[in-house]
């Protein structure tokens, strides 16, 4: 390989000294190689394979030891002191024969001066010019460098071409002269020796060590980009991990503890279709280790191809487990780990000169990233997408957006490589006829799963073989007093007894409310021995729930913790849900009570999983959610099996025979859900994006996506290219498209742009219209009501029921001109007043807009005391809900302000919408913001941070680990680490987007006007 051609820098290590023979080339001479003219040259495979020799560099040598005298090139090439040896002897030959021209230098010497200009000068001389006649070719870089410091050193000695110089000399130096004769010429080949060693003996701030690891590192890079670009069929090894470095692997290791991979993930990503860069679906059961065969490929896509790549994960706790964990791969192999949820991410992103980037987006951000992109016309830059979850294209709304992104993907990108994970799916080849995809599926568990169904006082196993699916399994042995037995009729404490506190257990219930019920209730038949386990853990997890709502504990958590137990749902603020989580992976909590959103959010194994019933809320299980419960059991390296229980009852036993025993569920398009929602957003950003501009080409378009695959099944009542019609004229009625003067062109409004571009629902742009037009009539900016009313989400309204009393009593703390925005937007305080006296108002009032406004009250509240515990006592409402409020606000907030940009007269919205946002997205004192923009950093965790002296991202950035752990209470090593790893990634982040407005404004414009021609002039 060409070092120096593909840039690589290679640094100069010892090496043991090796047979001359072994390193002969075509570059070496003849006499030297010990036969006849070499038949053909070697080809560059020899040349790459010698990099990834199995002879070790030596760790010690002596500085005095002779390097190079059998090893001259890291590529193992003998060829450059080869050629020095035969031009040295060729100058030798031709300075014995009589010359009858001028010398080497063109110099004449007068009469009475004696030239000090040695044979050996000449000689040197002659050498070089027969080094140049004769280019070096597949030199590393090292040795290329030292060719061309030569040629500069010559450059300088010679004078140029007709100059004439003369140099008078003492008599004096014909004593040197004749000394430096008498002296033994020092060949260039012994003078190169000495240079280089010289060098490799210098000191350097930079050890040997890892001089040595950078240059593998770099050449391993080379290799794979080598291979990746002539890879065949056959290949399946493209370098030492999986095309990789092995600093990649060693980082696994050390980041990770992941020594080898599972034999299929090695068989995955060693498949045809991986190596040809073709688009793929594995399905496996879950916690088989999907994800890691995705990041492989995502770190060869970012190191070898230098490309961007898109990771698409469901919900916003992923994404951010995600970023943090990657964050340090992205520090140690050099590439940008950016976060794409709720309010973050930057549309276009920041176009990068020398880094790729790694976006980690929810399935809304990365149909907004992908639109971006298009518009910019940078997709080719994205060389992969991994979607996670991909069965959840069958997902109600969120399927239909994931259908959008993908389709458009592959329109507009033939070189964008599609990777989905996906549960097993009935009707998986229609996924595979709109990816362009092949399948891979494997059954691989890396522990045993047993499922159980529990009928009555009697465990049965899920067998498919048998005729009703169960057979008997064992009796179920516990002794229930009467009052037991009334308490718990399913015998759930009876089953979570046989695993705690020795092991972990999850119970998935119904509802909420239920799952408080059940902790507490398991809480009073356990003994006293549970108390005393892990005490010191559990009160200090109690005292950081209690800072985390300052000062206020919720009391079911207060009784449940001491006893190793906790709920889980969206009921619990985010810094209590992660506490809580992290308190269950590290065994200070057992047993953890929680919803089926568990199952599909972050990971957390148990020994057992029960299902306190086979329904949530009041829809019967899914197999697909079934599935996603029961692989919660069995944690690898620490569970030698799993165990799931379903407790039934007997009306659902036949039910249940079907759930645990049906084939998987199909996967259906989504985009005709609620009357075409999906289809007409996707035809509405196609026109504005430019992507279609006619009937026809939409029709085009959609023979790539899903629908199109499975029209025959959901285009009952009308066929497909009639829905499409359907939804061009609902568009144009809209006014989110207009058709050109002859009819042909179809084109994208104001509206229309403003609307795809901000991710507005288009049943509700034009409302969001009216209401900011109504605004900025009147705009409130003494306070933040009007504005915290503007962006409150409209599909939030229907989850919240005002409380009248507490609507009365806040309306009334209003000030005047508050009072009157309110009215103005048409909530007046009488209205308010009568509904609080239980009055009958004949008024008619819009119920929306004062279930709105209500909501805007209770974000007010919480953006002037950041005190989520007091409002919700406030407002009698849970603290999740508020939580959930806060996070969807400020995500909507984003999506107004984008909304805004497009329609000029709305500009005055824009800088305070920024700011709003900002509040919103964190909703803390000011000072905490740039802690709390690290992924990970709570509010609470923030406090302790600014009172240990790390005020702001900066110190975070640059603290030492092993300090902050000593800082910090509760503060693992592991934690620390990836706190400073993501407040580094984040700080790179804005200082590579200040370089890069830097180097905007100092680069020279391509088109700058020119001086005018002196001709033109005359």
């Amino acid at each position: 390989m060409n070092a120096g051609r593909l840039g690589v820098k290679v640094k100069r290590v010892s090496s043991r000294k090796r047979s001359r023979d072994s390193l002969k080339t075509h570059l070496t001479p003849a006499r030297k190689r010990g036969g006849g003219p070499c038949p053909q040259p070697c080809p560059p495979a020899c040349r790459l394979s010698s990099i990834m020799a199995d002879e070790q560099a030596a760790e010690f040598c002596s500085d005095s030891e002779d390097l190079f005298g059998d090893y001259d090139s890291i590529l193992e090439d003998s060829s450059l002191l080869a050629k020095l040896d035969d031009a040295e002897q060729k100058a030798r030959q031709r300075d014995v024969q009589p010359s009858g021209h001028t010398d080497f230098t063109g110099l004449r010497p007068t009469k009475d001066v004696k030239q000090n200009k040695s044979c050996t000068d000449f000689l040197t001389d002659s050498i070089l010019d027969d080094l140049a006649d004769e280019p070096f070719e597949d030199l590393p870089a090292s040795l290329l460098q030292f060719q061309e410091q030569v040629k500069e050193s010559v450059k300088r000695s010679r004078p140029q071409d007709g100059e004439k110089t003369s140099t008078p000399f003492k008599n004096s130096d014909s004593i040197t002269e004749d000394k430096s004769r008498r002296k033994s010429r020092r060949s260039v080949a012994d003078q190169l020796k000495k240079t280089m060693l010289c060098n490799a003996a210098a000191p350097s701030n930079v050890s040997r060590t890892v001089g040595l690891k950078e240059a593998v590192v770099s050449e391993e890079i080379s290799v794979a980009m080598q291979a990746m670009e002539t890879v065949s069929a056959e290949t399946t090894d493209l370098g030492p991990y999986f095309g990789l470095p092995t600093k990649v692997k060693d980082l696994m290791f050390k980041l990770r503890g992941i020594k080898t991979l599972y034999d299929w993930q090695t068989t995955c990503l060693n498949l045809d279709c991986v190596q040809q860069r073709t688009n793929l679906i594995y399905s496996l059961p879950t916690s088989g280790g999907k994800t890691l065969v995705a990041e492989i490929l995502i770190l060869r896509e970012l190191l070898c191809r230098k490309k961007d790549c898109l990771f698409i994960l469901p919900y916003i706790s992923l994404v951010q487990e995600k970023v943090r964990g990657l964050a340090s791969f992205g520090l140690e192999l050099d590439f940008m780990v950016e976060e794409y949820a709720g309010s973050k991410g930057r549309f276009p992103p920041m176009k990068r000169r020398n880094k790729t980037s790694l976006y980690i987006a929810t399935i809304e951000k990365a149909h907004s990233l992908v639109n971006s992109l298009i518009e910019s016309s940078r997709i080719g830059n994205l060389g992969l997408v991994v979607v996670d979850e991909l069965h959840m294209l069958g997902d109600g709304s969120r399927g239909a957006i994931i259908e959008m992104t993908l389709a458009k993907v592959l329109y507009m990108s033939k070189s964008t490589q599609i990777i989905g994970m996906s549960a097993t799916l009935g009707n998986i080849n229609d996924l595979q006829t709109f990816l362009r995809a092949e399948n891979y599926t494997n059954d691989f568990r890396p522990v045993q799963l047993k499922e159980y169904v529990k009928l009555n006082d009697t465990i049965y196993e899920v067998d498919p073989k048998e005729e009703n699916c169960f057979r008997f399994s064992r009796p179920l042995n516990f002794k229930y007093s009467s009052a037991m037995q009334k308490m718990d009729p399913d015998h759930i404490i009876a089953l979570v007894t046989e695993v705690i506190p020795a092991h972990s257990c999850l119970v998935f219930c119904p509802t909420k409310k239920n799952c408080e019920n059940v902790a507490g209730m398991i809480c009073t038949y356990l003994k006293e021995e549970f108390l005393q386990c892990r005490q010191e853990e559990k009160s200090l997890l109690l005292r950081e729930l209690r800072d985390s709502g300052n000062g206020s504990l919720c009391p079911v958590l207060k009784r449940t913790v001491p006893y190793g137990l906790a709920y889980h749902h969206s009921g619990l603020t985010s810094e209590e849900r992660k506490l809580v989580e992290e308190a269950y992976s590290n065994g200070v909590l057992c047993l953890l009570t929680c919803t089926s959103t568990l199952a599909a959010g972050i990971n957390l194994p148990a020994r057992r999983v029960i299902l306190r019933s086979p329904y949530v809320a009041t829809d019967f299980l899914k197999r697909s959610q079934y599935k996603q419960m029961v692989g919660r059991a069995g944690r690898a390296g620490i569970d030698t099996m799993g165990e799931s229980i379903l407790i039934l009852q007997e009306k659902d036993r036949n039910m249940a025979q079907t759930l645990v025993c049906a084939p998987m569920e199909n996967c259906f398009s989504k985009l005709m859900l609620d009357d075409g929602k999906g289809l007409l957003s996707l035809i509405l950003s196609l026109i504005g994006l430019n992507i279609t501009s006619s009937c026809e080409q939409v029709r085009e378009f959609l023979c790539g996506t899903l629908l199109f695959v499975q029209q025959e099944q959901l285009c009952v009542r009308r066929s497909l290219w009639e829905e499409v019609q359907t939804c061009v004229d609902v568009l144009k009625e809209k006014n989110l498209i207009s058709v050109s003067a002859d009819a042909q062109s179809l084109q994208v409004t104001r509206l229309g742009k403003a609307t795809y571009k901000g991710s507005v629902d288009l049943t509700l742009s034009d409302v969001l219209y009216k209401d900011l037009s109504k605004g900025l009539e009147g705009l409130l900016l003494n306070s933040y009501l009007h504005l915290v009313y503007l962006v409150t989400p409209y599909d939030m309204i229907s989850q919240c029921k005002p409380d009248w009393m507490t609507y009365f009593r806040q309306f009334t703390r209003l000030s005047d001109s508050e009072q009157k925005m309110s009215a103005a937007v048409g909530v007046p305080e009488s209205f308010v007043a009568r509904k609080a006296a239980g009055q009958t108002v004949k008024k008619t009032v819009n119920m929306e807009v004062v279930s709105r406004m209500y909501l805007a009250l209770v974000l007010l509240s919480l953006l002037k005391e950041t005190n989520l515990w007091s409002v919700s006592e406030r407002f009698q409402l849970s603290r999740g809900f508020i939580q959930t409020l806060l996070s969807s606000s400020s995500a909507f907030c984003s999506c107004v302000l984008h909304f805004t940009e497009e329609l000029e007269e709305f500009w005055p919205f824009r800088a305070l919408l920024i700011e709003l946002t900002r509040r919103l997205s964190y909703c803390v004192r000011a000072e905490f913001i740039p802690l709390m923009e690290v992924v990970g950093v709570m509010e609470s965790r923030a406090k302790q941070l600014y009172n240990a002296g790390y005020k702001t991202l900066t110190h975070l950035a640059n603290a030492d680990p092993a300090v902050l752990c000593r800082s910090i209470e509760n503060l693992s090593k592991k934690q620390a680490n990836q706190m400073v790893a993501s407040a580094k990634m984040l700080l790179n982040e804005k200082a590579a987007a200040l370089q890069e407005e830097v180097d905007d404004l100092l680069t020279l414009p391509a088109d700058l006007p020119q001086a005018p021609n002196s001709e033109h002039l005359s």
